[in-house]
């Protein structure tokens, strides 16, 4: 299995925690993550969400249970805008970016932008 940045492994983390949509151990959320990842690692990832605030864990038991504590669209978007910001060409960025979703994601992207539009006088 090939490493993943430690922030991606953050991001599905984030993600499987919104998916659930309520507490959660490590273990169960090892299970929901691609490739597995050792239960330490994930175990690590937790913490570190923790220290950044992201997810708030509660003891149950021997373990600890994990929720999310930050509004995971609001961060994913925010993460998006930001390397936007800092690109040296963002039209490329974006361009590069709509040339890779899905058709369904483009379908759902361009939606959300017609919707957006205020309407003709």
């Amino acid at each position: 299995m090939a490493r993943r940045p430690l922030g991606q492994l953050e991001a599905e983390v984030l993600a499987a925690l919104a998916a659930l949509e309520r507490p959660a151990g490590a273990a169960e959320l090892r299970l929901r993550l691609v490739g597995e990842p050792a239960h330490t690692t994930v175990n690590t990832v937790l913490s570190r969400l923790c220290d950044k605030r992201l997810v708030t864990r509660i003891r149950d038991g021997r373990q600890y249970l994990y929720r999310l504590a930050v509004d995971e669209t609001r961060l994913v978007a925010g993460r998006m805008y930001d390397h936007l910001r800092f690109a040296n060409d963002p039209r490329s960025v974006l361009s590069r970016f709509v040339q890779s979703l899905s058709a369904d994601e483009e379908r759902a992207l361009r939606q959300i932008l017609d919707a957006s539009r205020p309407e003709p006088a």
